[in-house]
């Protein structure tokens, strides 16, 4: 996974997972809403692009 994501990707993978631990040390709850709202984002760009793609034939 980590060689098709490529450097930034992961650095911005850590960045993610950290900015998120930063607020679930002070509100949890908080914390639990952000994450869904960053799982939700990635379903919709992972339906957008598999939309690209299937669009110009390559899925």
């Amino acid at each position: 996974m980590f060689d098709k994501l490529g450097l930034s990707g992961v650095f911005g993978l850590v960045l993610m997972v950290a900015g998120v631990a930063v607020v679930a040390w002070k509100a949890p709850v908080v914390a639990a809403g952000l994450t869904a709202v960053l799982v939700g984002l990635a379903l919709v760009a992972r339906g957008a692009v598999q939309s690209v793609m299937g669009m110009f034939g390559m899925a």
